[in-house]
């Protein structure tokens, strides 16, 4: 039975137990500090002193409570437990997770030590273990919502994404105003390239917390990869008065002023985030990007290079390294880096490096007597590029497999089969059965493995061929050529994260027009936005009768030349061997390196460059005098 100071220090407690409760911390720890005079062995007043302190950020103090609550009553789990939090607050992870396996030596069910396991092992990225933490958790109270939301983090980290999304409608289901889970939502939406769906989830979110600066960089990453810039913009100031610190924003905001090309400003919101946090791996990348569109290729590398020694394992910084390698023209170390793109998340197409059993082959083994399948993994024109490196690798002795996207079917087994072929290689669509095969290779790496330098760029002046029977079925629908004969590609892909500099309005491409020359779409796509203007001018649009590059082949074969903006119609005059003008932006794509006008791996090629500062509108003016110059003059 408890004496009268025993009774009076109880009471003590619970009073500061209740300040505690109510958020009133000052009188709460005054209320436990007398009470702790009273009866100084008093462990759930030191183990509660300890709460307070590491609420409060004071964590050396919570740890020395913890410590002092254990040592007079070791097997209380709830201190093993708050002391495991302390822990994990100071960076001493695996010293957290000791202290929560003493809490659940002890009881076995304690559901926080799980949980506070699963949020240990997540901050050190040991996520299979952190879902089973989690996992754990759920068992026994499936009604804690955090723990739901946090599993959703690990799988998400897994690239379950599926799972993860199931996991944040069980926190929505629970709680239909998390903030947090919608923003998670959000999150997972944007890595299944579901944007629309991704900002109604960030819009959720800030419905249900106005100030929620993190939903409105989400929100603005949304609006901006959706091409609503303006919107994005704004998303971005809003969070930033209300957190003026967040570095994210500021690297954000610089990222989508890059885009915009106000690159003042865009060099101002990186140097606000780098000082916001100067250890900013990822800004520095992003600046290197800046740097690059500028034409500060040294100042360029010096970031990338110095984000690496931030983050050595960064992928995005030794893939962009590579391929700025690549634009100066130093290929060898070029390739190595562009090895890196399959860590990048923006381009790591999920399982793509595990979908195959057999090994990859990057050049190392003899391929003589081997089968080596040779798979598509990015664009039309990247597929169309490397599609050079098969005739070599038969030649080394190899049969092989092309897997490409079906648009490119027909003219690639067209051109690498068949009597006028030197070789026979075998061609797929992506999505059917494969046959055996001893070694697989992604085409963007056969550059790597052959070694290319400069000066060994394969560059056949041509080495895809149209259908014969197709180009007479054109020359008939076109009829006889009155004047030089140009065909046309003003824009690309529009998902592409450089569309809005490579590509041009119709509207705008037209002032290359002249009547000396007879001019033809070779476009299958034409954009909404520019329908009215085609068809009110003078091109002869055949997208309808396109029904794959066999045919867009057979119509660039019938050309006297090809004008176009960097994208696969470039690739396909090229491979054609035709002439082929190709007009690229001020910071042009890698492959067209830096300054010449021709291009090493297309022998037909003309590059049409923007200067600094320019706009199309100079490129465009001198296309249309090379193209009266090509007729003779204008008409």
């Amino acid at each position: 039975m408890s004496g009268p100071i025993e009774a009076r220090a109880e009471r003590l407690f619970a009073q500061g137990l209740e300040w505690h409760r109510q958020g009133a911390l000052g009188e709460a720890l005054a209320a436990y500090e007398q009470a702790l005079q009273l009866q100084p062995g008093y462990a759930e007043v030191l183990h509660h002193i300890g709460i307070l302190a590491y609420q409060t950020g004071d964590y050396a103090t919570a740890e020395q409570f913890q410590y002092a609550a254990l040592e007079i009553d070791g097997g209380a789990v709830a201190v093993w437990n708050a002391l495991g939090n302390v822990l994990k607050a100071c960076g001493r992870h695996e010293a957290a997770l000791a202290a929560y396996a003493q809490a659940l030596a002890i009881d076995q069910e304690y559901t926080d030590a799980h949980y506070n396991c699963g949020n240990t092992l997540l901050a050190l990225g040991r996520h299979e273990e952190a879902l089973a933490g989690y996992d754990r958790a759920l068992a026994l109270d499936p009604g804690l919502v955090q723990a739901w939301n946090n599993r959703a983090v690990a799988l998400q980290q897994l690239g379950l994404l599926a799972e993860a999304l199931a996991s944040i409608d069980a926190v929505l289901g629970l709680q239909p105003g998390h903030a947090e889970a919608h923003n998670n939502r959000g999150n997972l939406l944007m890595r299944q390239r579901r944007k629309e769906a991704a900002l109604e989830s960030f819009e959720r979110a800030l419905a249900c917390r106005p100030d929620y600066a993190d939903a409105l960089v989400n929100r603005a990453r949304a609006l901006d990869e959706m091409g609503r810039f303006d919107a994005a913009l704004e998303s971005l100031d809003a969070a930033l008065k209300l957190q003026p610190e967040h570095a994210e924003a500021h690297n954000n905001r610089g990222n989508l002023l890059l885009r915009l090309r106000r690159h003042e400003a865009a060099l101002d919101s990186f140097a606000r985030a780098l000082a916001c946090r100067p250890d900013y791996a990822d800004a520095y990348v992003n600046r290197a990007k800046l740097f690059k569109d500028l034409g500060r290729l040294d100042a360029a590398q010096a970031d990338l290079e110095h984000a690496i020694g931030l983050d050595p394992e960064l992928a995005a910084a030794h893939w962009n390294l590579g391929l700025l390698a690549l634009l100066r023209g130093r290929l060898a170390q070029g390739w190595q880096g562009n090895e890196w793109r399959w860590k990048v998340d923006q381009l790591m197409q999920d399982g793509e490096l595990q979908r195959f059993e057999q090994p990859l082959w990057l050049g190392e083994q003899d391929p003589a007597g081997k089968t080596i399948l040779l798979w598509a993994e990015q664009g039309l024109g990247d597929t169309i590029q490397m599609a050079r490196y098969a005739g070599l690798l038969a030649a080394r002795g190899a049969g092989v497999i092309l897997e490409v996207q079906p648009a490119l079917m027909g003219l690639l087994s067209g051109s690498l089969t068949g009597s006028q072929s030197s070789f026979t290689a075998r061609v797929l669509a992506r999505g059917e059965a494969l046959p055996d095969f001893d070694f697989h290779c992604p085409m963007m790496s056969l550059p790597l493995a052959f070694g290319t330098e400069l000066a060994t760029i394969p560059a056949a002046p041509s080495y895809l061929r149209a259908a014969p029977e197709r180009i007479a079925q054109w020359n008939t629908l076109l009829g006889p050529a009155a004047r030089v004969r140009a065909g046309l590609a003003w824009s690309g892909n529009p998902d592409h994260t450089n569309d809005h500099h490579r590509s041009i309005a119709f509207a705008e491409f037209a002032q290359a027009l002249t009547p000396a020359c007879e001019f033809v779409s070779l476009q299958k796509e034409v954009r909404a936005s520019d329908a009215t203007a085609l068809a009110a001018g003078a091109v002869r649009d055949f997208g309808a009768q396109l029904h794959d590059f066999g045919d867009t082949a057979a119509l660039c074969a019938v050309m006297d030349v090809v004008v176009t903006v960097d994208t696969s119609i470039a690739h396909l005059a090229g491979a054609l061997g035709k002439p082929v003008w190709i007009l690229l932006p001020y910071a042009p794509d890698w492959r067209w390196l830096l300054e010449r006008g021709d291009s090493p791996w297309y022998p037909g090629a003309r590059l049409v460059r923007q200067g600094y500062g320019e706009d199309w509108s100079a490129v465009l003016a001198r296309v249309r005098a090379d193209l009266d110059a090509l007729a003779g003059g204008p008409r």
